[in-house]
């Protein structure tokens, strides 16, 4: 069982930076790929960004592509999700979440991911 728990959201104006956590509880992180998905009011969940195990590869929604950055600290059990030029489409609220039933692929499926974290609320005004 992998508990994960997020932080870092917030209120920022349009242009705006946020960085995003994500601390597992696992001792065993390393072999886990993470995603981080968001849902805005009304939508469905969609795919954000996910990065390999090992941190190795990374990839991202064409919608945050170039001006999101997904990271990982394997010693302290943490992904991360710098956020840059936010729009207020990326209001959301994002959740990351860990996988490690596909070693050869990085999944951009929510159904691949067995663990959520309960959320942190993203709001950018214009």
């Amino acid at each position: 069982q992998v508990e994960l728990v997020e932080s870092g959201g917030g209120l920022v104006q349009a242009g705006g930076s946020l960085r995003l956590s994500c601390a597992a509880s696992t001792r065993i992180f390393s072999i886990y790929d993470m995603g981080w998905f968001r849902q805005a009011p009304g939508k469905e969940r969609e795919f954000a960004s996910a990065i390999s195990a090992r941190g190795g590869a990374t990839d991202y929604a064409d919608s945050v592509k170039g001006r999101f950055t997904i990271s990982r600290d394997n010693a302290k059990n943490t992904v991360y999700l710098q956020m840059d030029s936010l729009k207020p489409e990326d209001t959301a609220v994002y959740y990351c979440a860990a996988t490690a039933r596909f070693p050869l692929i990085i999944p951009t499926m929510s159904t691949a991911y067995d663990y959520w974290g309960q959320g942190t609320q993203v709001t950018v005004s214009s």
